[in-house]
């Protein structure tokens, strides 16, 4: 512990006193002491009064002394331990400088003082010098019984300060008593660190001679023994090769297995080389081993084994519509990928990537695509894969090395040219290991991946014929290069609508099937599904619908194995009965209009949801209070909807020296779940101006849009799944920003049905939509340059688990 480092616990001036005999524990360390049981009950009561501290305090070398070196220890929990002895674990805190006192009782006191480390400045590179030496001296000695396992060397290496460093060694190490109560009583961490060199040293001297006396004990053995003991062996290994050995592990039929392969010369050259080490090895050695487990799976890969295209528009459009429903755009983007390479005869080298919500069916495409070109399908999970071993493999260096995911999944498939899904993109990490993501960028750029590397390879494999489809949920932490490298095709969210068609072609029959009620009179209606649908789940793919679904119906197989008879209707009155209290309601708009409450619009990974924005003005000095677990961003928009206002507040009838004495508050609700991005600013504006004119903002309407300084209204993204909230949520109106008219083609039919869409280009249209008794301000609105009719800007998206205005 450094001198000008607090101490770890408050130590008191008088403290119990246990002689530890020749047993030494230093500051930090935790240890197993033995205790006499008969003296163990008052040391430990007058432990506790004093927080549970003890001075532990060791035999002295020389003659007993009125002041003693020891160590202040802390007692965790006592246990059983030989008959008559407790075991008592402590651990040791800071060193002290003890005054024994006269023995009064069962437990002797003393007078402690904290004992500090003392650590010149320019010492500091001495320290760090005699650490390392420290270091290497004890990796010499680890395998002897002098050494540390390898778990606690990496625990040593991770720590820096010299004392602790100094002291945390020792504690580890078996010291003889003289040496562990002389570092005990230095104080500064250098000479403790020269004492440990200095006897580490030693050992790995005595270790050495050891070992070279071994070794010459070894070498004097009689040569007639050794060479019939080696001889034995050698008939007993060769009786066993040519009764067990196949031709599957001899050096010829690799030989004869990789000339029927026909491969190129950086292929064969190092092949052949591996398959001559076979007859240098041992046939049982674990370099044989590794050379035949090497050679097995570089001869089994699918060097010249390609799948067959089948490039049939009809019937590629016939199995996706088979096994998916809705997905328009990214549907027609497959079918037109096939087309062209129907065109040109081979793979058009394009890398797709599926982005929705979860449970919409990205990765099930995938398999859609495989079965429509009749090639082989394979998956590979990138969820919390950190290493970049796992795409790239591991040098066959290391013991236990295998090739990367990649290549292992396309070993299994059996083909040089699947559909190869790597699924979830964006819930890679990366560590000291390396990037995952830095490693695909390879994999799945056209131009370099026919010459992909894999590390336990060691040459070239051609990856240009496997078609690649990535899913993710968001590209927020996608890394840029790889986005850049894939053609990405949106997957939203589903309708109420599209949920109930998915429901009864697909989810419906496939789990009737697998229930068992099949052909058993079970009638699930539309009303039913769609009932299921709006006040049982919510969510914008079909994972909780198909799982509910799966529950009804256990419900009633449960019934039918019982006995009863059929047939069996399910009413929508019946569900709360068999799922329990229905989690959502059929509305989640408020009921009436209300000052100072605007409903906003929100894009989340799992599609769009209503963020309600509260505020209220109250007499004060001018204060802005925002509250509701905010990101920057969001405080951003809410201090220029507010100074919008400010500005113009004579224009909307606020009077600029009243305002200045409000208070304003403004919430979002939920507050455990962080929210941030730009698109709420016309709602925070909305809520802003209600709260301060008392005018209250139309209950049915739903704002989305970013404010700026000028009262210009730019361009938000996520539309579509903001829009089906709105729908899911029975709202009549939508106020939008006028540089987003441009993608209605593409919103859901549900929303164009149900919602009127107001486009806006300023906030002065906003407020006649939002507000009941707006008056429109008698100035011209002069529109200032912007970035609002830039067609690239898509506003921002929030990270996992945020609900964000996209």
């Amino acid at each position: 512990m450094r001198s000008d480092e607090p101490l770890p616990l408050a130590i008191p001036k008088r403290l119990p006193v246990w002689e530890t005999g020749e047993r030494v524990v230093f500051p930090y360390a935790i240890e197993t002491l033995s205790i006499p049981l008969p003296g163990a009950k008052p040391l430990l009561e007058q432990s506790h009064k004093h927080g549970d501290l003890v001075v532990l305090l060791p035999s002295p070398l020389k003659a007993r002394r009125p002041n003693h070196v020891a160590v202040a220890a802390l007692l965790l929990r006592m246990g059983p331990g030989t008959p008559g002895e407790g075991l008592l674990v402590v651990q040791g805190v800071v060193r002290l400088r003890v005054e024994l006192e006269r023995r009064h009782g069962a437990v002797r006191f003393a007078r402690v003082e904290p004992f500090r480390d003392r650590l010149e400045p320019d010492a500091r590179l001495a320290a760090a010098a005699l650490r390392r030496s420290l270091l290497s001296r004890l990796d010499q000695l680890s395998g002897t019984p002098q050494g540390l396992n390898s778990d606690v060397l990496e625990f040593l290496i991770a720590i820096e300060e010299p004392g602790r460093f100094s002291d945390a060694a020792a504690s580890q190490l078996p010291l003889p008593y003289p040496l562990a109560r002389a570092l005990l009583e230095s104080q500064s961490p250098v000479e403790r660190l020269n004492q440990l060199l200095a006897h580490l040293s030693q050992e790995v001297e005595i270790a050495d001679m050891q070992e070279k006396l071994a070794r010459q004990a070894r070498e004097e053995m009689d040569k007639r023994q050794r060479e019939y003991f080696l001889r034995q062996q050698l008939e007993t290994i060769q009786a066993e090769l040519q009764g067990g050995q196949g031709e599957a592990e001899s050096e010829a039929y690799y030989k004869k297995k990789l000339a029927e392969l026909s491969l190129p010369p950086e292929v064969t050259v190092p092949l052949e080389k591996e398959i001559a080490k076979l007859g240098r090895f041992g046939p049982f050695s674990e370099e044989a081993s590794s050379v035949r487990a090497y050679l097995d799976l570089v001869l089994d890969l699918p060097w010249n084994t390609v799948t067959k295209d089948i490039l049939d528009l009809k019937r590629a459009q016939s199995e996706l519509d088979a096994n998916h429903y809705g997905l328009k755009k990214a549907k027609e983007r497959i079918i037109e990928h096939i087309a062209v390479s129907s065109m040109k005869g081979s793979n058009s080298g394009t890398i797709f990537c599926f982005a929705g919500p979860p449970g919409v069916g990205k990765t099930s495409l995938g398999r859609a695509i495989a079965r429509a070109l009749g090639r082989k399908f394979v998956r590979m999970s990138l969820g919390g894969v950190r290493d970049e071993a796992e795409i790239r493999g591991h040098r066959r260096t290391y013991i236990g090395a295998m090739p990367g995911r990649i290549i292992q999944g396309i070993k299994n498939s059996g083909s040089r040219n699947p559909v190869f899904v790597l699924d979830e993109v964006d819930k890679m990490g990366d560590d000291w290991r390396g990037d995952p993501s830095s490693a695909l960028l390879e994999a799945l750029d056209p131009e370099q991946n026919r010459e992909f590397v894999d590390h336990y390879l060691g040459f070239p494999f051609d990856l240009s014929q496997v078609m690649f489809v990535a899913t993710a949920n968001t590209l927020e932490g996608v890394h840029p290069a790889l986005v850049d490298r894939m053609e990405i095709l949106e997957l939203p969210g589903y309708t109420d609508e599209e949920k109930l068609a998915i429901a009864m072609r697909h989810i419906l029959p496939r789990q009737l099937e697998s229930t068992g009620l099949h052909g058993k009179g079970v009638v699930l209606g539309e009303d039913t599904v769609l009932s299921l649908i709006r006040r049982f789940t919510r969510e914008a793919g079909v994972r909780n619908l198909e799982r509910a679904l799966e529950t009804v119906l256990r419900k009633l197989a449960r019934k039918i194995a019982a006995g009863a008879k059929g047939p069996f209707e399910v009413r929508p009155s019946d569900l709360e009965r068999m799922l329990g209290p229905a989690p959502f309601f059929h509305e989640d708009r408020v009921s009436e209009d209300r000052v100072g409450l605007a409903a906003g619009l929100a894009w989340t990974e799992a599609g769009g949801e209503i963020l309600y924005v509260e505020a209220a003005a109250l007499d004060g000095n001018g204060a802005l209070t925002l509250t509701g677990q905010l990101g920057d961003v969001m405080k951003e928009s809410i201090q220029a909807a507010f100074t919008y206002i400010k500005e113009h507040a004579a224009e909307y009838g606020l009077k600029p020296k009243e305002l200045a004495k409000k208070d304003i508050h403004v919430h979002l609700p939920q507050g455990a779940i962080p929210k941030d991005g730009p698109s709420a600013g016309i709602t925070m504006a909305v809520a802003l101006l209600s709260a301060l004119s008392g005018q209250p903002v139309s209950h049915a309407t739903a704002f989305t849009g970013e404010i700026t300084l000028r009262g210009d209204v730019l361009m938000v993204g996520g539309l579509r799944e903001k829009l089906l909230a709105a729908c899911r949520a029975r709202f009549k109106k939508v106020v939008l920003p006028e540089a987003n008219r441009h993608e209605q083609r593409d919103f859901p039919k549900a929303a164009l049905e149900q919602l009127k869409l107001v486009y806006v280009k300023t906030m002065d249209e906003v407020f006649r939509e939002a507000l009941q008794g707006a008056m429109s301000p008698k100035r011209p609105h002069t529109k200032a340059r912007s970035i609002s009719n830039l067609s690239h800007h898509k506003g921002t998206k929030g990270t996992k688990g945020r609900i964000t205005g996209r």
